[in-house]
């Protein structure tokens, strides 16, 4: 069952979303050469709390962490560990929190250090589905509008879409109806309403789209082990038009600052 929204649960919904965004922001700063993942996941768990929220992820079916990072052929769902970063990797960092009794979740894939270029490429163009399914999610499309567009758009480049996870309604819990595919038809799915949130996530492959999952029971890696990017946003459906109430402005100011 899908849960419409109100406006004041919207703007909950917003403060959940801005805390991922402002933490995101913090380990913006810290990404390089020589840090390692399980640094950056202490940092974010203690920003969390000490700022009013509760790390969602972290006990969630027995995630071990704060944040899932996921390094360069890992697509989702990477457990952080004390191996440093290597200049060249790329490492999608997804967070949630939960405040106000509402979550927030996004994702955003960084680059460390100088990448390859065919790399920035496939980091760019996931970018470019996630603002292409966003303008997707509107009064008079369904869902199924949202992932044909992101699959389109994305295998135009010669991309492999992620089918086995997805993005998905949000709110008192992470995962809520609907489900949010990255691909799919046009025309297919439940009608878009007033109302809705959801996380839409593109995870997209510069290979196939195939994965497999590692024994730790939580990695997710592409089959041919090539790069997988993926950034996600929370949206709402106010007035008929998709409203971000998530940001990557924290972490664009952080990355400019670091140059």
């Amino acid at each position: 069952m899908i849960i419409l929204k109100t406006r004041e649960e919207i703007e909950l919904m917003r403060e959940s979303a801005l805390s991922v965004s402002r933490t995101l922001g913090i380990i913006a700063k810290e990404i390089k050469p020589g840090v390692s993942t399980l640094y950056l996941d202490k940092l974010a768990e203690t920003y969390i709390r000490d700022n009013g929220g509760t790390p969602l992820f972290k006990g969630m079916y027995g995630f071990p962490n704060t944040l899932c990072m996921s390094l360069n052929e890992s697509v989702v769902h990477g457990i952080p560990n004390d191996k440093p970063l290597e200049e060249g990797d790329i490492i999608s960092v997804d967070c949630g929190v939960l405040k106000n009794g509402y979550c927030g979740d996004h994702a955003y894939t960084f680059a460390v250090g100088e990448i390859k270029l065919e790399v920035q490429k496939l980091l760019d163009v996931t970018l470019e589905c996630l603002y292409i399914g966003i303008e997707q999610f509107k009064t008079g499309n369904r869902i199924g509008d949202i992932g044909f567009a992101i699959q389109q758009h994305a295998e135009k480049h010669g991309y492999g879409v992620v089918r086995e996870l997805c993005g998905h309604g949000l709110g008192k819990k992470l995962h809520e109806d609907p489900e949010v595919p990255n691909y799919g038809k046009r025309g297919d799915g439940p009608k878009i309403k007033d109302g809705m949130v959801i996380a839409i996530e593109p995870m997209i492959n510069m290979g196939t789209r195939n994965i497999k999952q590692l024994k730790d029971g939580w990695t997710i890696l592409t089959a041919d082990k090539k790069p997988s990017a993926h950034f996600e946003h929370d949206v709402a459906l106010i007035d008929g038009k998709p409203e971000i109430l998530s940001t990557f402005k924290f972490i664009e100011e952080a990355l400019k600052s670091n140059k």
